[in-house]
């Protein structure tokens, strides 16, 4: 099978051909139909972060594709089922976070694509409990992204408690800005959306934002004052100025969201503003199972459109290339060898 490995931080991956892996007890092997491009996979294969991954590594954490094995033991699981393998590979199921629901803070965690191999692979190992089941009517293409873009970004919007009415600046439109900007709207927002591209401003008000704000031509901190200030705001881009500029833009009781992590990064808030205003700092770390199966069932029901671009394995360098550059519309898309996906090339492809 052929998957782009990366040998050492910082270095371009390799795409090798390594023997199919068989599934221990307990875990299912997967052929890949599909498999997003996050910008934590960057990070990764950087190794940007404190926790280093393991090396060699085969990153991504959107896969998805069919269940072609079982390993001993596996019953809620079955061959030909498609699957959706996300972040969070493994939980211990015991801990106080896996036990009332935050199975994302269980800190016995491991992490696909990063502690384990993951999904730019043509086959891949899960454990059969975290491959999650993805409905019929969603195409394992728009599945791909919704299983961390999605998932993300819908678990942040809950995590603000959003409410009907309410203001939500998006900053950062791409990958998970395109889906926050729905989730957002879904329960009742009104979305301002700050890029500093115009096409992405313009990808915005297609998919409903009542503003749009480019903060490389305006302030965006008086532009979403004058537009009466945001309840929420959630951060999705890296840019270190994005941190500050999204705490000035909130109300009083505002809810910042953090969600992107920026190799480095540190927040600085100034504590008297904070108490006084009644803000709340919330970091928000991916989602859980259920969360995934709800984002699932919303675009099986029609509710949420993806918005791809399709790559080959052997172009990943490139397209890591493109997404720093910061030219991809939306999210970038492996495709291997499927039974659905369309290759369209190229060419932007916006499912519903």
């Amino acid at each position: 099978m052929r998957a782009a490995v990366v040998t050492q931080f910082g270095s371009p991956a390799d795409i090798e051909e390594r023997p199919l892996p068989q599934p221990k007890a307990g875990q299912v092997l997967v052929r890949l139909e599909a498999c997003g491009l996050c910008h934590t996979d960057i990070h990764a294969m950087n190794g940007d972060w404190p926790v280093k991954p393991k090396l060699p590594l085969v990153p991504g954490h959107e896969g998805v594709g069919i269940i072609e094995q079982l390993g001993d033991g596996v019953t809620t699981r079955k061959v030909g089922q498609r699957v959706a393998m996300a972040w969070l590979g493994h939980a211990c199921g015991e801990c106080r976070y896996c036990v009332d629901g935050r199975e994302n803070l269980c800190e016995a965690q491991y992490n696909n694509g990063y502690a384990v191999d993951g999904g730019y692979s043509e086959y891949m190992i899960a454990d059969a409990r975290y491959a999650v089941p993805v409905p019929d009517g969603v195409t394992a293409l728009d599945a791909a992204p919704l299983t961390c873009a999605g998932v993300t970004t819908y678990a942040a919007i809950k995590n603000a408690r959003v409410t009907p009415g309410e203001t939500v600046a998006v900053f950062g439109i791409g990958g998970l800005g395109h889906l926050a900007i729905q989730y957002a709207r879904l329960v009742g927002a009104k979305v301002i959306a700050v890029d500093i591209t115009e096409e992405k401003l313009a990808l915005a008000a297609e998919l409903g934002a009542d503003h749009v704000v480019n903060a490389r031509a305006t302030d965006p901190v008086q532009a979403i004052r004058k537009l009466g200030g945001a309840d929420v705001a959630v951060v999705l881009a890296v840019a270190p100025s994005v941190f500050r500029q999204s705490f000035d833009a909130l109300n009083r009781g505002g809810r910042l969201v953090l969600v992107s992590l920026p190799a480095g990064g540190e927040l600085t808030v100034p504590v008297f503003e904070t108490v006084l205003k009644g803000i709340s700092i919330i970091g928000s770390i991916v989602g859980t199972r259920q969360d995934l199966a709800e984002v699932f069932s919303l675009h099986a029901a029609g509710r949420t459109r993806v918005i791809t671009e399709t790559r080959n394995l052997e172009r990943v360098n490139d397209s890591v290339a493109e997404v720093l550059a910061g030219t991809v519309p939306a999210r970038l898309v492996f495709t291997y060898h499927t039974a659905d996906v369309v290759r369209v090339g190229d060419a932007p492809s916006v499912a519903s």
